[in-house]
């Protein structure tokens, strides 16, 4: 039971990786006011945990009715946050926030769903994490509520470091904040492109 929990927490905190993709957050956020920021933390937290929480309990049997491989899902994952990158780097967030700003008195977009919990949170990496992990102590309860409880613990954590990120973020004013943001768009766009080459890489060299 034990071994379990240590072996899903290590496993899926690198695969999740909040430190590195909380930056990713307070960009993707920037501008928006404190609520709405620990809003939607606290909902992209639940979202991801929610669905990382499905494939660890029925994730095979779904995705092979469906006919879908764990790289198929990879690919398409990755061309998604490919595409919220590149707005990041050329600021056409920006502009659709301004834009829709001047139509709505108090506007901020809701990307709780997309893409903080499905892929930054819950991706084909973390997804394939909690199934393999789940998998291999198949018929015992007692380590699957283990590994069930380090997701938890994992997801918790990453809430944390989100709310962190942007009140930093917010510190660091206007200017650096810019910077911040075309910066992270280019490591989103390289790990974007990291998922495709990994979904197409498995799929014709095995």
């Amino acid at each position: 039971m034990y071994e379990a929990f240590i072996a899903a927490f290590i496993g899926l905190f690198v695969i999740v990786d909040p430190i590195g993709i909380a930056p990713v957050f307070a960009g993707l956020t920037q501008g928006a006011t404190v609520s709405h920021k620990r809003k939607m933390a606290i909902k992209g937290t639940i979202v991801g945990t929610l669905i990382l929480v499905f494939f660890a309990l029925v994730g095979k049997p779904f995705l092979n009715a469906l006919g879908i491989s764990m790289d198929g899902l990879r690919v398409a994952g990755g061309i998604m946050l490919f595409i919220i990158a590149l707005e990041m780097v050329f600021e056409k967030r920006t502009e659709r926030k301004q834009e829709s700003a001047e139509k709505l008195d108090e506007y901020f977009e809701d990307i709780s769903v997309f893409p903080v919990a499905l892929p930054l949170l819950a991706g084909p990496g973390a997804i394939a994490t909690i199934m393999l992990t789940m998998t291999n102590y198949e018929g015992d309860l007692m380590a699957q509520a283990a590994i069930l409880a380090a997701l938890a613990l994992v997801m918790l954590i990453t809430l944390i470091v989100f709310f962190t990120a942007s009140r930093v973020m917010d510190w660091l004013g206007p200017t650096v904040n810019a910077v911040l943001t075309r910066l992270l768009g280019v490591i989103l766009a390289a790990l974007a492109a990291q998922f495709i080459l990994d979904g197409f890489r498995n799929t014709f060299v095995g």
